[in-house]
């Protein structure tokens, strides 16, 4: 969760820290820090806090050219200069940044000499006095102290007795290595990348590279040697900027009708009537094998997938569900031969549902992924699957990613349905509905101002109700999840059903209720749960797709309309969650709140 960057090379080391620092900055962090080989000497400045803290205590002597540099986002021990990465041995001859937890730290603590002095509260640390008490190849003591530790890492290594050397090392946590004219670069993620170079290295689990000017070399733990090849990615460094916008959450939002096309692009089969996903590794005959669907994920992966079943379930007839990754890893699942898993990550790195993939393919099932993420690890690990093609990410609330994946659903709905039982002309009619999703989230962005005012209405309230029915339930959710993840205000989401079991005790007037009422055949039944929230002196939120009679009842019972285009079961989910997005993002804005790192998040969960 925390991020890393590294470089050895010709050009000055500072610099390039820094500016990779600050790309990182998107993944959440409480604090940072930068070692480099100064004059055959280790310099480390940390700092708690933002990049500019740091950057104020940099001294302007400290020249070099090789160097490590991490954002901290704390697990062991409270954000802190002294918690802050990298962390050295006693001597200060080695340097450490560390992404991951080491779950048997204190039996590796008590292997040292009790003189040892440990200067943070860290897990991390005990890699760094651990490497010290290893003399000769840098290589070898990383991989014979890795040999001892049980957890996951993501880490970068240097020492002055080896001034333009790096190691760096993988297990669960990502680690790239990136190419380029007589210098080496290591980094979490391709945003610190991106600037210097477009030719990539993924390090597997359990790999371990030494980076030197002249190239790199990699190897397993038991010494073998992994031969990789540097592979080309697309992503511009102008894919990490704002675009002139205030905030990188406000570009990933009303850049959706874009990403959409994006993912659609090349996808939609007019002449057959269905969708191409040629990444499936499945011919029409597995597709009709399939009995069951499990779709995994964690957060707004695991809405996305919640809102993908009901969408599959409907086309295709096939019971589908949706479960929390890291819930279903700990449940000792069934796999069944004719169950078909679908995982689903933006980062593709997110660990809890990595596991999943891994414990699913451990008993022998077909692991399907969506992800963003081109060469992440659940994506080379997947045995087919789609690409959302959104670009990159980079606010840590996921917004462009989550339409993409809604959209991916939709493809592979489609998909699965014409396999069965959609006619061609249904099908065909599918396709009219994707071809116009575009141009329906442009509608949607073009009431921003009239979202805004409402958000500014209610961004004092404590608490917030999302309530939807059957497909309206999913998109409440993830709509409560925006708002809570940026404005910092209570939002809690219910089936509209579940009401009347509990909720409803705490309506009260100062409870703004957003209300999802899509129009369809519960339409009826959704006004009813607002007319009892109207009861109780809650304001309503309206968020509806309805028009004509039902329109003009919900504008009568309602505070706010939000009035969306109308569209079928498998794009509403992306036109309302635009809607949804706008409200949180306006109602973070006018508390002032940090909207693209919000408090106590990251943007990739590698951790438990």
């Amino acid at each position: 969760m925390c991020g890393i960057i590294a470089y050895t090379g010709k050009q000055q080391v500072m610099p390039i820290l820094l500016d990779g620092l600050k790309r990182l900055e998107y993944r959440g962090y409480d604090s940072t820090g930068i070692s480099i080989v100064s004059r055959k000497k280790i310099k480390t400045t940390k700092a708690a806090g933002k990049l500019n803290v740091l950057e104020s205590k940099l001294q302007s002597e400290i020249t070099g050219h090789c160097g490590i540099g991490h954002t901290r986002w704390a697990t062991h021990g409270a954000p802190t200069d002294d918690n802050a990465h990298p962390h050295t041995d006693t001597d200060n001859r080695i340097a450490v940044v560390h992404n991951g937890i080491i779950e048997n730290v204190d039996a590796l603590k008590a292997m040292l000499d009790p003189k040892c002095e440990f200067k943070s509260q860290t897990d991390s640390e005990v890699i760094a006095h651990l490497l010290a008490t290893h003399s000769g190849d840098l290589m070898t003591a990383v991989r014979d102290t890795l040999s001892l530790i049980v957890g996951t890492y993501g880490l970068a290594v240097i020492d002055q007795q080896n001034p333009d050397t790096i190691i760096i090392a993988r297990n669960g946590s990502p680690v790239i290595i990136g190419v380029g004219d007589n210098e080496m670069l290591a980094a979490s993620d391709m945003a610190a990348l991106s600037r210097y170079t477009n030719q990539v290295v993924h390090l597997d689990d359990g790999e371990i590279a030494k980076l030197t000017p002249n190239g790199f070399d990699v190897v397993t733990m038991d010494s073998t040697v992994a031969h990789k090849e540097a592979m080309t990615l697309n992503n511009t460094n102008a894919n990490y900027d704002r675009g002139g916008h205030p905030h990188y959450l406000y570009r990933e939002i009303i850049d959706q009708p874009d990403t959409v096309k994006q993912t659609l692009s090349g996808r939609l089969d007019e002449r057959f009537s269905t969708a191409r996903l040629g990444g499936l590794n499945l011919e029409a005959r597995d597709l009709i094998g399939v009995k069951r669907i499990i779709i995994l994920g964690c957060g707004s992966a695991y809405y996305a997938g919640l809102a993908g079943a009901s969408m599959i379930e409907s086309l295709a007839r096939i019971p589908v569900s949706a479960e929390p990754a890291a819930e279903f890893r700990y449940r000792n699942p069934v796999i069944e031969q004719d169950t078909l898993y679908i995982v689903v990550s933006q980062s593709g790195e997110t660990f809890d549902t990595l596991a999943s993939l891994r414990e699913v393919r451990r008993k022998g099932g077909f692991v399907l992924g969506i992800v963003n993420s081109v060469g992440s690890t659940i994506a080379r690990e997947v045995d087919g699957g789609i690409y959302m093609h959104a670009g990159p990410e980079v606010s840590v609330a996921s917004t462009k990613a989550y339409t993409g994946m809604l959209t991916a659903f939709s493809l592979l709905a489609l998909l699965l349905g014409r396999t069965r039982d959609v006619s061609p002309q249904q099908g065909n009619r599918i396709i009219s509905e994707l071809k116009e999703l575009p141009d329906k989230i442009s509608q949607v962005l073009a009431i921003e101002p009239e979202i805004a005012k409402i958000a500014s209405k209610y961004k004092h309230s404590q608490s917030a109700f999302y309530i939807g029915r059957t497909n309206g339930y999913p998109i409440a959710l993830e709509g409560a999840q925006k708002l809570k993840e940026i404005s910092y205000i209570h939002a809690e989401a219910y089936p509209a059903s579940e009401l009347k079991h509990g909720p409803l005790a705490l309506v009260t007037d100062q409870t703004p209720c957003v209300v999802i009422l899509p129009n369809d055949d519960l339409l009826p039944k959704t006004i009813s749960s607002m007319e009892e929230i109207k009861a109780r002196g809650g304001p309503v939120i309206a968020l509806t797709s309805a028009e004509g009679a039902p329109a003009d009842r919900i504008a009568k019972l309602a505070d706010h309309v939000i009035s969306v285009p109308d569209a079928n079961e498998l794009t509403l989910p992306a036109i309302m969650g635009v809607a949804l997005q706008l409200l949180a993002y306006h109602s973070a804005v006018s508390l002032g709140r940090d909207v693209d790192q919000p408090r106590n998040l990251a943007k990739s969960v590698t951790v438990e």
